[in-house]
């Protein structure tokens, strides 16, 4: 790398137990065991005090894995294309997906997700794994299989807002005890209120710019940013700029609270 112009500069911010915003500048690239031809980064895990791991990168037109990622008994995994001009072969138990820009796989709890550049462009994607959190009740079956892309799912007005839209990537179905969403932001547009909630998030910004309240602070956010939010720490955001703000976030859901 060049020597820098000026001070060292870096807009990454953490406060533990609360919340972490990690920006582009100071990221380094680390060795994922079972995978090749990538550049990946850890951007969450229990060491930051998520309850997941989330890695984002870029995958050469040589990149892939030669094992499942996330393959272990009890964990749950997911892979998005966030941008790029290639073409990704993505393989989950068998069956195999071809995915571009937007697309995604989930791999149900023990199976894993394999993947491999089709060779004819780099892709950003996101990679994700947490263990997964049983039904209590025995008669509601196992996740499944999914695949889809953003771009054949209709966006949704997020709480009734006419600037501002969602969509659901996973089943909403008691079986999943995790989705993962998009949300998007016209500019002037904004949550409907703070909010403060059990659940926890990592989140992606792959678009815009925006303002985003963590706890008592609001801070300038970016696409290539990453956000974790822990468990009831406030939040909110305002899109800003000229053009729309998104993201992609998970959220775990449809479980009662251990005790």
């Amino acid at each position: 790398m060049p020597y820098p112009e000026g001070f060292l500069k870096n807009r990454s911010t953490y406060e533990p137990g609360k919340y972490a915003v990690i920006t582009t500048e100071g990221r380094v690239f680390n060795v994922i065991p079972g995978i090749e031809g990538c550049a990946l980064s850890i951007l969450a895990s229990p060491k930051l005090g998520a309850n997941f791991v989330q890695i984002v990168g870029t995958v050469s037109t040589e990149g892939k894995t030669t094992m499942p990622y996330g393959r272990a008994e009890g964990v749950e995994s997911f892979l998005f294309v966030m941008d790029g001009e290639g073409t990704l072969n993505a393989e989950v138990d068998g069956r195999t997906e071809t995915l571009t820009a937007g697309g995604y796989v989930y791999a149900p709890p023990g199976k894993g997700v394999s993947f491999a550049s089709a060779g004819d462009a780099p892709v950003t994607i996101l990679l994700y794994k947490q263990r997964f959190v049983p039904h209590p009740d025995p008669a509601v079956k196992t996740p499944w299989f999914v695949t889809g892309s953003i771009r054949d799912i209709a966006e949704q007005r997020y709480d009734s807002m006419d600037n501002v839209f969602v969509r659901d990537l996973l089943p909403t179905d008691q079986a999943f005890d995790m989705n993962f969403h998009t949300l998007a932001f016209l500019p002037g547009g904004c949550h409907p209120f703070v909010e403060t909630h059990v659940q926890e998030h990592g989140m992606y910004i792959y678009q815009g710019e925006g303002l985003y309240l963590l706890d008592e602070k609001w801070l300038p956010v970016e696409s290539g940013d990453f956000i974790w939010i822990a468990p009831f720490c406030k939040q909110a955001c305002y899109g800003i700029g000229r053009e729309r703000m998104e993201y992609i976030y998970s959220k775990d859901c449809h479980r009662d609270e251990a005790i």
